[in-house]
This record gives C-alpha cells, structure tokens and sequence, in this order.
C-alpha cells in the first residue's frame, strides 16, 4: 500500500506546474552551450578547493578570484536565474508537501483504527 501510494504522489509531482518548470528551465539552461561551460568549470573549481581542504590546504586566491568572477557572470544569465526561480517554487512545493506528510504521520500515530487501503 505504501509503494503505491508513493508512486501516486511521485506522478502527481512529476505532473505539477512547478517540476515542469523546473525541467524547462534546466533542458533550457543545458542547451546554452556558453553556460554549460560556466557551470563546469565552476564545478571543477568548487571540487578542487574541496580537495586542497580535504588535505589540509586551503584554495589560492586566485582560485577563489576566479569562482567569484565565473558565479558573476552566470548569475546574470537570464536561463540561469528562470532555473534558480523554478527550483525554488518547486522547493517550495515539496517542502509543503513535507509537512503534509508530518501531518498525515501524526494523525496516523494517534489514530486507533486500522486502515487496508
């Protein structure tokens, strides 16, 4: 009973405004070539100084320099902040969702009747 009921909810999220928006900006924001080449090397950056941490070192200047300038100039990208939007809205919805959830754990915890379906 829980798998389905699962899956149901899954497909009723995968169905919602927000995760289609979610996934429109990111297909959107994959197909910018230019992005895509930000974000990596962002990503690469971030993965370095987490091993230079990692090791007891901490990232050169120059390194933290190159991030902050690689995070200004994707934050100015109009697919990069409709992604950003989106996966905030759709945060939002699973967050309240969450709290259903809690609801419906402490209504079921107290409830003395036993439920098959």
């Amino acid at each position: 009973m829980l798998h389905d009921r699962s899956v149901e909810l899954g497909r009723l999220i995968g169905q919602s405004d927000e995760y289609k928006a979610v996934r429109r900006a990111n297909d959107a924001l994959g197909a910018d070539k230019d992005a895509v080449v930000l974000l990596q090397r962002m990503e690469e950056l971030r993965r370095k100084a987490s091993d230079m941490m990692d090791g007891g070192e901490q990232p050169t200047p120059e390194m933290e320099a190159e991030l902050e300038q690689l995070l200004g100039q994707i934050q100015v990208n109009p697919l990069y902040q409709r992604m950003i939007v989106a996966q905030e809205n759709f945060d939002k919805i699973m967050m309240q969702v969450n709290q259903w959830i809690l609801e419906g754990i402490k209504k079921g915890a107290t409830s003395g009747i036993i439920t098959l379906g």
